[in-house]
C-alpha cells in the first residue's frame, strides 16, 4: 500500500505540474493500425517499390522500409513517392483505428482545466488530423499537430525536432511540458529537449522496452493519469 501510494503521489507531481502535454499519436491516443494492419501496409509498399524497379526490404514494418529506402543514395524522388504511399495508408488506417482506453477522456479533461496540448508523431500529420477529427478531438490540438514529412524523414524521434517545434510554437518551458509517449525514441526525444516524460505501455512488451530505457513513470493505463486530473478539479 505504501508504494503505491508514493507511485500515485509521484504520478500526480507530474502530471499535475503540465502546463502543456505533447503527445506521441500511435500508442497513447489510439492504435493507428488495429483495422489496417502494418504488414499489410508494408506489403502494400513491397509492390509500390517492385513496381518501379525497386527491391524491398522483406520488412512488415513499413517505417523501417521507408528509412531503409531514403538511406540509400540517390533516391530521393522514389522517398518522396514512398512516402506519400505511406502517408495515404496511414490516413486508411485512421479511419479504423482503435481509441486507446481513457485517452479522449483523458484529452478534453486537460484541454478543459486549461493545459495547451500538442501530437508528435513519427506518423503522418495528415493522419493524426484525420483520427482527431472523426473523434471530435482536433480543437484540442489544433494547430499543433507535428508529424513526418519526407524532406526531414532524418529528424524524426528520436531526434527531438519535432518536439522542439511544439514547444516553440506554443512558447512552452520545457519544464513546464509532459511527453506521453510508448516508446524509447519518444523517451530519447523528450530527455534531449529537457521534457518531463511519461510511458504509455499497453503491453509487456512495451514496457519492459520503456523500463529497460530508463522511463522513470510507466502506466499500463490511463485511467491513473485521468483520476489524477479529475481528483485537481
Amino acid at each position: 500500500m505504501a508504494e503505491e501510494t508514493r507511485t500515485h503521489r509521484d504520478l500526480a507531481e507530474v502530471v499535475r505540474g503540465a502546463r502543456y502535454v505533447l503527445f506521441d499519436f500511435d500508442g497513447p491516443i489510439c492504435r493507428l493500425f488495429a483495422g489496417w494492419p502494418a504488414d499489410a501496409i508494408a506489403r502494400q509498399q513491397q509492390h509500390w517499390l517492385a513496381a518501379r524497379g525497386w527491391e524491398g526490404t522483406g520488412s512488415d514494418d513499413p517505417h523501417l522500409m521507408l528509412m531503409h529506402v531514403a538511406a540509400q543514395p540517390g533516391t530521393d524522388d522514389l522517398v518522396r513517392g514512398l512516402e506519400r504511399h505511406l502517408t495515404h495508408q496511414e490516413v486508411r488506417a485512421a479511419a479504423s483505428a482503435w481509441p486507446t482506453p481513457y485517452a479522449d477522456a483523458l484529452i478534453r479533461t486537460w484541454h478543459a482545466v486549461g493545459a495547451r496540448l500538442a501530437v508528435t508523431t513519427n506518423n503522418s500529420a495528415e493522419a493524426a488530423r484525420c483520427y482527431l477529427r472523426g473523434r471530435g478531438l482536433d480543437d484540442c490540438f489544433e494547430p499543433h499537430v507535428y508529424g513526418r514529412t519526407a524532406e526531414a524523414l532524418d529528424r524524426i524521434k528520436p531526434d527531438p525536432y519535432l518536439l522542439k517545434c511544439a514547444l516553440d510554437a506554443m512558447e512552452a518551458a520545457p519544464a513546464d511540458a509532459l511527453m506521453i509517449g510508448d516508446a524509447p525514441t519518444d523517451l530519447a526525444a523528450a530527455r534531449a529537449v529537457g521534457v518531463p516524460f511519461l510511458g504509455y505501455a499497453r503491453n509487456m512488451r512495451k514496457d519492459e522496452a520503456l523500463k529497460e530505457a530508463g522511463a522513470p513513470y510507466v502506466v499500463s493505463s490511463l485511467e491513473p493519469v485521468l483520476s489524477v486530473l479529475r481528483e485537481r478539479r
